[in-house]
């Protein structure tokens, strides 16, 4: 019975011990707002909670944007930002120069040849090609810049937050230096005011002597 009993008071205190470092890191979080921010927690906004929490329980706040937006992305993602890498490159440039040319040396060469040639001049059917190109092209390099949009946006919500904790760190660190400045300015005037009246006693001693 009593080995059941330890058993069951293990979980409980355990329990107990949670609920306490919970209401701890409530308190705390309360206090760096209030300190702080000089301002009430329940009026923070989201990232300042976020912040503040980090604050309170000594974590770091710092992280790997970037590998967390590149494990986000779909295998579709991927291939739109590999297409739209490829179409913004001198790669593409040449190639796509290199294939213009080779299209109306081909036609001409025909037309020398065999008096015809399937794609005349001034070439249709290559202008239709570009412009299916360019349909497909363009939703692709859009799809790729709102991403990268968005990747902006992760990086500049992720600096905020640790600029703003560096910053409040400091500011902590600020307020502790001059309280250890306050108390030691406290404990020198305290002795200076001792050895003023032990001086001062003294001195009466020597009065009362002579």
């Amino acid at each position: 019975m009593l080995r059941t009993s330890d058993k069951q008071k293990k979980p409980i205190s355990a329990a107990v011990k949670s609920v306490n470092k919970v209401d701890k890191v409530s308190r705390k979080e309360h206090e760096i707002a209030e300190q702080l921010f000089h301002l009430k927690y329940e009026e923070l906004g989201e990232r300042e909670k976020k912040v503040a929490r980090h604050l309170a329980t000594r974590t770091h706040i710092a992280r790997n944007t970037s590998q967390e937006f590149a494990d986000q992305l779909t295998f579709g993602q991927r291939i739109a930002d590999r297409v739209a890498a490829f179409g913004g490159s001198w790669t593409f440039i040449l190639l796509f120069g290199a294939v213009l040319l080779l299209w109306i040396a081909l036609n001409w060469f025909l037309l020398l040849r065999l008096g015809s040639t399937f794609d005349p001049y001034p070439y249709i059917l290559l202008n239709l090609f570009l412009s299916m190109l360019a349909a497909i092209q363009a939703p692709v390099i859009l799809m790729s810049q709102n991403r990268q949009a968005h990747r902006d946006r992760l990086d500049a919500e992720h600096d905020y937050e640790v600029n703003l904790k560096a910053e409040l760190e400091i500011m902590a660190l600020h307020e502790k230096v001059d309280g250890l400045r306050e108390k030691q300015w406290s404990e020198l005037i305290a002795m200076q005011q001792e050895q003023l009246s032990l001086l001062s006693q003294l001195i009466e001693d020597l009065k009362k002597k002579s």
